[in-house]
This record gives structure tokens, C-alpha cells and sequence, in this order.
């Protein structure tokens, strides 16, 4: 039996029609399970009941299971999600002024291998499901639903999860056709959802060509051997080439790449760093996002002093690049990628 959440609506008509239903039934029934919430097939009240067993005899609906919550000071709540294969994945609700971003994975793992980050450690396990994907965001809406929260003031998605996007592509699209269907799925606007690659360099193109959506590129270094310590990605598509596929990258005229930029102190913080980032991110419509390291007990790097990161920031701004220091949140509750999660490893090994 098929989860129906892997289905687009253009889809789900189809299957419809092929069934002897009317293809219309797949807006109603999209918009009982991504704006009404429903649980089941027969809560679909304006659905005959011959369709509604049609569905169920064919389809499931369900949640992920919420293994464990935490709840930043700053109010970002970080979720452990288990999948019906007993994997893991992690979700990030962050709190904005007027509304909610939600931080979503798109693999079990990664294979990627940063070095700066903790989910690289257990390596790639498999990619998600477009119904894993969209049913964070659509479990999130839920669970503001639940404490009186209007669902739809989660209206910002970053792909900044665990894995690489770009290396589940095929997901991801179909992912993002749900995510932003204005008339009966989520009814996400293109401009408020980012996707975020390390740098696979073929699908960049793609993605412009594919969808209106934010791209941001984690770039992390200024020279190819210092980002292919940090990335090893960079072996195979150099700082050059990933440029390059940035200025062919097409979106709309207002619009800028964001480059984030992770600072770690004596690798990629001084003022040389900053001044060849300026001259590298010139010809491109960019603008950048410095991400001071998230210490974790699993790594050597260090923070830099905040002087040291002001100075960095002092120098972009200098030179009229558009910059800003990303302000963490969630810190005290490991809300960085992959922490959570291998935290519960690390209490079931024990």
C-alpha cells in the first residue's frame, strides 16, 4: 500500500481517472490532508463513500512518529522523526517575529562528508521519500495547529536539513510542486523557500530550470584546498566550476544566491579570507550569510572570537557586498544537523 503523500495532485488525478473517478477529486482531496489536517480517508466528508474505501483500499495517510522533542530558550524546538524503517530524521522549527521557518531534511545521512558537520559522521543511509519530506512540514503545521497556532504562519522552508537536496532531486521536485501548490496543497510562495546545495554542480542549472525557489550555496572557503578539506565535494567540482554554474543560475531579477559561509576560527576567519570572498562573489547577484561555528563535542573546530567575526563582516559590508551574521538559534538544544540524533545513538550504544 502506497502513502498517498507520494502522489502530486497532477498525480493523484490521474490515478483517479484511471480508477473511473472525476480528476477534481484530487484538489478536494489534497486540501483535506494538507489544509484541513486530515487523519484519515474518512474524515473526507465531501467524498462518496465509494471513493473514500477506493482510497483507503489503495492508500495510507499518516504521521511520522515524534521520537523526541526539545525546546530551545529562544523557543526554536528541534524534532527526531522515526521513519517506518526505524531510520531517524531531524526537523528544525525556528520562531521569526511574525511567523515560523521550518529547516527540512531531505536524506537519512549524508554523503557529503563535511567535515564541520555531525550528520556526515554515520555516512548516507538512504534518500527520503517524497512523503517523508512533506510530511515534516505537514506534521509541523499540525503540531501548530495543536497549540492554538494558525498553521499557515509556517510559511518559510529551508533545505538545510540533513543530507544534500540536490543529490535526491527527483524527490525534491516533486516535493516542492506539493509544497507549492497554492490552490490545494501547502500553498508555500516560491520566494520563502530556500534550497540549499555543498555544490552539485549539474543539478544547479536544473534546479533554475525546474522551479522559481531560493538557492543557497554553502561555500565555506575562499580557495579549493582549504574548502576541499572542509568538503570534499570540492574534489570534483572545484570552487571555479561551482561559480560558474552560479552565474548561469536562473532566477528572477530581484532575487540574490546566498552563499553561506561557516567561520571557523584559524581556518577560513581572516581578513584575506574576506577580502578574496569579495572578489570571487562580485560578478555574481549574491549576497552572504556568515554561519559562526556551531562547536560540537565531535569536532576540533573552534568558534572565532566575536571581534574576529564582526571584523570579517565589517569588511563585506565595506565593500557594498550584501551581508549579515546569521544569529544561531537552538543552541542549547543541539539544533545543528545531526546532533539530536546522534546524541540517541550514542544513549542506545551505552
Amino acid at each position: 500500500m502506497k502513502n498517498i503523500q507520494d502522489y502530486t495532485r497532477e498525480e493523484l488525478a490521474k490515478w483517479l481517472e484511471n480508477k473511473g473517478s472525476r480528476a477534481f477529486r484530487a484538489g478536494q482531496i489534497f486540501k483535506w490532508i494538507y489544509l484541513k489536517q486530515a487523519n484519515s480517508f474518512d474524515e473526507m466528508t465531501d467524498l462518496g463513500k465509494e471513493l473514500r474505501c477506493l482510497l483507503s483500499e489503495n492508500f495510507y495517510l499518516g504521521r511520522l512518529v515524534l521520537e523526541e522533542k526539545q525546546v530551545s530558550s529562544d523557543t526554536t524546538e528541534k524534532f527526531l522523526f522515526r521513519l517506518n524503517d526505524g531510520n531517524h530524521i531531524e526537523s528544525v522549527l525556528i520562531p521569526e517575529k511574525d511567523h515560523f521557518t521550518l529547516c527540512v531534511s531531505t536524506q537519512v545521512g549524508c554523503a557529503m562528508d563535511c567535515k564541520f558537520c555531525l550528520t556526515a559522521k554515520g555516512g548516507i543511509i538512504r534518500n527520503l521519500t517524497v512523503a517523508e519530506i512533506i510530511s515534516q512540514v505537514r506534521d509541523a503545521r499540525f503540531y501548530l495547529l495543536q497549540k492554538n497556532i494558525e498553521p499557515l504562519k509556517l510559511s518559510n522552508i529551508v533545505f538545510m536539513g540533513m543530507g544534500e537536496p540536490l543529490a535526491n532531486y527527483d524527490n525534491l521536485i516533486k516535493s516542492l510542486r506539493i509544497i507549492m501548490d497554492t490552490d490545494y496543497g501547502m500553498k508555500f510562495a516560491a520566494r520563502r523557500v530556500t534550497v540549499s546545495t555543498s555544490g552539485l554542480v549539474p543539478k544547479i542549472a536544473q534546479l533554475g530550470l525546474d522551479t522559481d525557489v531560493n538557492l543557497a550555496i554553502s561555500l565555506n572557503a575562499t580557495d579549493d584546498k582549504t574548502r576541499s578539506q572542509l568538503m570534499p565535494i570540492n574534489n570534483k567540482y572545484p570552487i571555479s566550476d561551482l561559480l560558474e554554474a552560479c552565474r548561469k543560475f536562473t532566477m528572477k531579477p530581484r532575487n540574490k544566491i546566498t552563499f553561506e559561509y561557516i567561520l571557523i576560527q584559524g581556518i577560513n576567519d581572516s581578513k584575506e579570507d574576506a577580502l578574496k570572498l569579495v572578489t570571487l562573489l562580485s560578478p555574481i547577484r549574491a549576497k552572504v550569510n556568515l554561519i559562526p561555528f556551531n562547536e560540537h563535542e565531535a569536532s576540533p573546530f573552534k568558534r572565532p572570537a566575536p571581534k574576529q567575526i564582526l571584523a570579517f563582516l565589517q569588511i563585506l559590508l565595506d565593500r557594498d557586498m550584501t551581508a549579515m551574521t546569521r544569529k544561531s538559534k537552538g543552541a542549547d538544544i543541539s539544533a545543528a544537523c545531526g546532533q539530536l540524533k546522534a546524541k540517541m545513538i550514542n544513549k542506545k550504544d551505552q
